[in-house]
């Protein structure tokens, strides 16, 4: 970087990652569950073709002997690329761990990054890192993306949350491969240079696919950034606040860019997990309340009249949705669409986006009677930093003037206020996924790793991954 004095926002981060301690175990406990969590996601993801066509080297035989490992497959890698297959999978179902606030975003996605840079380090160049210090990167990554979120809603600018996994991705992957300040300072530099991708993926009617592959090209990116800065490369101090040509000047009016709370573990510790449903989260309770009410409208469909459904600013900005669906990516961020298939079959799964489920009539004469409301008091709960509920409300009427309770659940089971009800079924969660992977011996150990805290957190990163590793002749192996 120049000899001009970094933007506080970039001194801030670098200084963070090089040098913080992180003290609380809550953070610690949540990351072990956050981990295990992600990887089951990623494990689920590799059923899918849509998702296991993008995965691998950039172009056949370009694998790294020896390289880092994605889990679930036999790929050698180098550590962008590898980072971006570990994020793709992550992020394919949107069934990840979830922050919400001004902005939304995924912090899980940054696993990829981390993941790649702490293997790559311990299993290429020899240098030892341990489960512990993932841990360590993941609550630091988290709460860079979530602290970030706070204030600053991108998208009512047009631009996608996946830009902040890039910076965290840039800075704490710095970090890991033995960054300095600076170097972790001109990293994030870039980050913020690189601008933000467009949300026009993510709304009809150009919702696709690249929305589940946009976080791990930003993980990847992080990394690639972080080792253009190992080798030196300068950074750009006033990348934020540059007169004209800075990130705020071009999309925040000159309004700077800052932290609304000092960098600890705040994120980690309430961070949502999404355990129900892969569901869009402002989506889930919603959901919930649609599987609660099944039983008194499965045998009356052809009765119903209307379908009232209350929730919050944010739900009607991003996912309230009519119209044509035309694919996976389109339905599993349409609120009525979710809430349709909760009513009609009692459980919400990644098949249910499919193009086989979704041809059921039914979903769309549900949807046609829905009518979608925003109340003021769960678009506030929503914003509160003592709440950050995501609450919706459920009500069925019928012709003959009948209807259900009105179904109310205002925080989602994978919210930290639900967190003694969630965690068992998080778990759950994870070996469902984990045996659609694996079997015999692998999956006792896949299992098993995580029932002792003091000893994952001291495994070595290489070992722990290897625990993932599917053999090259397996034929599940790389599909």
């Amino acid at each position: 970087m120049s000899e001009q004095r970094p933007d506080p926002l970039i001194s801030d981060i670098s200084a963070y990652v090089a040098s913080h301690t992180i003290g609380s175990e809550l953070a610690y406990d949540t990351a072990r569950w956050c981990l295990m969590d992600s990887l089951g996601c990623a494990l689920l993801a590799l059923d899918f073709p849509a998702c296991t066509k993008l995965l691998g080297p950039v172009v056949p035989t370009a694998t790294m002997c020896g390289g880092v490992r994605v889990p679930g497959t036999s790929f050698e890698l180098d550590p962008v690329t590898a980072a971006f297959n570990i994020g793709c999978t992550i992020r394919w179902l949107d069934y990840n761990d979830t922050w919400l606030a001004a902005e939304w975003g995924h912090p899980s996605d940054n696993l990829g990054a981390i993941l790649a840079s702490a293997d790559y380090q311990d299993r290429v160049l020899g240098e030892r890192f341990c489960v512990r210090d993932i841990l360590t990167a993941m609550i630091k990554a988290h709460e860079i993306q979530g602290v970030l979120a706070l204030n600053y809603a991108f998208n009512r600018i047009g631009l996608d949350h996946v830009f902040l996994v890039r910076v965290a991705s840039a800075a704490v992957a710095t970090g890991l491969l033995g960054g300095t300040p600076d170097q972790i300072c001109n990293a994030v530099s870039q980050a913020w240079l690189d601008g933000g991708a467009l949300r026009t993926y993510r709304h009809a009617p150009n919702t696709g696919s690249r929305k589940s592959w946009a976080a791990g090209d930003a993980t990847s990116r992080g990394v690639r950034l972080a080792l253009l800065s190992l080798t030196g490369e300068m950074g750009y101090a006033s990348a934020l606040s540059a007169p004209r040509w800075g990130f705020s000047a071009v999309h925040f009016e000159d309004r700077p860019i800052e932290l609304a709370q000092p960098l600890d573990s705040y994120v980690m510790e309430n961070v949502l997990f999404k355990i129900s449903f892969p569901a869009e989260f402002h989506a889930q309770t919603a959901v919930e309340a649609a599987v609660l009410l099944h039983p008194e409208v499965i045998h009356r469909l052809d009765e119903i009249d209307r379908i009232c459904l209350q929730t919050h600013e944010s739900a009607i900005r991003i996912i309230d949705k009519t119209g044509p669906l035309r694919n996976p990516a389109d339905r599993d961020h349409c609120l009525q669409y979710m809430v349709a298939v909760g009513l009609l079959h009692g459980d919400l799964n990644a098949d249910h986006y499919e193009d086989a489920a979704a041809c059921d009539p039914r979903i769309d004469r549900l949807r046609n009677r829905m009518q979608v409301s925003e109340s003021p008091r769960y678009s506030g709960d929503y914003l509160d930093p003592n709440k950050r509920s995501i609450a919706n409300a459920l009500q069925v009427f019928f012709v003959d003037g009948s209807s259900t309770p009105r179904q109310e659940i205002e925080y989602p089971i994978g919210h930290r206020r639900r967190r003694d009800e969630g965690l068992p079924l998080l778990k759950s969660k994870f070996e469902a996924n984990a045996r659609r992977r694996f079997s015999g011996q692998q999956l006792d150990a896949v299992l098993r790793v995580f029932e002792q805290p003091q000893q994952l957190d001291a495994l070595s990163v290489r070992d722990f991954v290897d625990l993932f590793v599917r053999a090259a002749d397996d034929p599940k192996a790389d599909t």
